[in-house]
């Protein structure tokens, strides 16, 4: 080829050669894990004050956390800001939307606070519209009217570090059938109704997965909620290899058929057992393994219809009083002209149990991130000062608070009260907003109370302990799959006070990885921030 040929091909590969020679220069300069900022993004501008030194340390440190693999790969957004001046000292996709988990949680709880107040109670009542005559027969039905309640069960108030049950799992309920036998009650020529009517019928709220609807962490919505409208399916293995698991459940009640084909296998070996039900059954299949020698394993079930349930739990208890009961146990979710509706006369309580302070529900909801206790909070405090009855209702009451403590529109976007929506949607500004919001209450304190403590209880009992984080941070946690947050307030060992919100999407970490990335830039926080310009 002539070198002039050779000449002109090489003058037209040129700038196609120094465009990629320039692409590879800037991004070798440039590179940096996704979700990681550079070290000038965030920086001053020009003409502005420099970057404080504390602030340039933390930075390096949270480049440093979001670098480790797998971390790289995740969408990263934090703001961390001065709680008394409300200046952003750090910021990383502030206004990008990320799925929350029971970061959610935050609004909810707030959103009751103010509504509510933190002395609100549940009042839970069983009464009859029938008469009872001097040889303790009652006429009608017996009906349990639900509040709202989420704390019928054995747990004791208030939450101290970690949590204690006093008596079976059902001993409100109990102690009901019992004010009932005291009022003179042998007999019920009716039926045991348990009415949840105070909600619409949507045990389920939107963006939930089938796959939560087993497990105790899905547990439905009801107004009636009987031990967190869960069961727990103890299984045991057998004296012998091969032979049959066997089971207990707690409460006792055969209000669920178990098919159980779970056996034992060898000491030492590995324990996998497998549970599953079909939506809308009440049949429960168990199989799998469990060691010979192993500790019993106990599982929490979600309790599919918790009006149901609780109706033939109640009824129960009466028999096991010696109450006779002519009718049947069932449920009153809405008025129709099939089920009881209102009655001339008033209903003659016979029994009620009284709840502990919404300032309890509120401490035990956030420090153990109870995602039936979130949605009911949010259903009650909307029926309480709008009316609402629908989910809907709910959330359009929520969107307005939501506004009221200065979160830009369009900032949240939540279809639940408790974070486990995969539709949840919020920002990390919005997080810190309804922080600050809440720290400026009268019910402030009671908030703030109400957040895991690094190193000391709820879901933090175990992260952080032994660093300077340890008993400085109180934030709420957050997991779903692929979702890891962290959000609340923090008190650098400078005594600098800092809102913050830390959440992590798109990750494949384990649980473990991710705390530990988080936990990485909460200690950074409280290690770093809070010199002042010039020191």
């Amino acid at each position: 080829m002539p070198r002039r040929r050779h000449w002109r091909l090489l003058q037209g590969a040129l700038p196609f050669v120094a465009l990629i020679v320039s692409y590879w220069m800037t991004a070798a300069q440039t590179a940096r894990p996704r979700g990681v900022p550079s070290r000038r993004e965030g920086a001053a501008a020009k003409g502005q004050p420099a970057e404080r030194a504390d602030v340039a340390r933390f930075r390096k440190r949270v480049e440093a956390a979001l670098s480790s693999t797998g971390a790289d790969r995740a969408i990263w957004g934090i703001l961390v800001t001065d709680a008394a001046t409300g200046e952003v000292l750090y910021a990383l996709h502030p206004d990008t939307y990320f799925s929350p988990g029971s970061d959610a949680k935050l609004f909810t709880t707030a959103l009751a606070l103010d509504s509510l107040g933190p002395d609100f109670r549940v009042r839970t009542t069983a009464g009859s519209y029938g008469a009872l005559d001097s040889n303790g027969v009652l006429s009608g039905d017996l009906i349990l009217v639900g509040g709202g309640d989420a704390n019928l069960s054995n747990r004791k108030f208030p939450y101290e570090k970690k949590v204690e049950r006093d008596g079976p799992p059902e001993k409100i309920l109990a102690a009901m059938a019992d004010a009932v036998v005291a009022h003179g009650v042998t007999q019920i020529a009716g039926d045991i109704v348990a009415d949840d009517s105070l909600f619409a019928p949507e045990r389920f709220p939107s963006g939930w997965t089938i796959d939560d609807m087993l497990w105790s962490y899905g547990a439905p919505v009801s107004a009636i909620a009987v031990n967190d409208n869960t069961f727990t399916l103890e299984v045991r293995p057998s004296e012998r290899v091969d032979g049959p698991a066997s089971l207990a459940l707690e409460p006792a009640l055969d209000f669920y058929t178990i098919q159980n084909s779970a056996h034992t296998s060898a000491a030492g070996s590995e324990e996998k057992l497998t549970v599953a039900r079909e939506p809308g059954s009440r049949t429960i299949r168990l199989g799998g393994v469990i060691p010979r020698g192993a500790q019993p394993r106990k599982l929490s079930l979600a309790i599919e219809e918790p009006a149901e349930y609780a109706a033939a739990l109640l009824a129960r208890l009466l028999e096991a009083r010696r109450v006779q009961i002519h009718g049947a146990a069932r449920a009153h979710h809405s008025p129709d002209a099939a089920s009881p509706g209102p009655a001339p006369i008033p209903l003659t309580i016979l029994a009620e149990h009284i709840s502990p302070a919404l300032a309890d529900d509120v401490r035990v909801t956030n420090k153990l991130s109870l995602n039936l206790h979130a949605e009911l909070l949010l259903r009650l405090a909307a029926h309480e000062k709008a009316g609402a009855t629908t989910a809907e209702q709910a959330q359009q009451f929520a969107a307005d608070f939501f506004t009221k403590a200065g979160i830009s529109n369009g900032d949240v976007a939540l279809t639940d009260g408790s974070g486990l929506s995969r539709k949840d949607l919020v920002t990390p500004r919005a997080v810190v907003q309804i922080l600050r919001y809440a720290a400026a209450q009268p019910w402030g304190a009671v908030y703030r109370s109400s957040l895991p403590v690094a190193g000391e209880d709820g879901t933090l009992s175990d992260r952080m302990k032994n660093t300077a984080a340890a008993g400085r941070i109180f934030a709420k946690t957050g997991t779903v799959e692929h979702v890891h947050a962290l959000s609340g307030y923090a008190t650098s060992v400078r005594d600098a006070h800092l809102i913050f919100s830390i959440l992590g999407n798109n990750d494949y970490l384990h649980s473990q990885a991710a705390n530990a990335v988080m936990d990485a830039i909460a200690t950074a926080m409280v290690e770093e921030l809070g010199e002042r310009p010039g020191k």
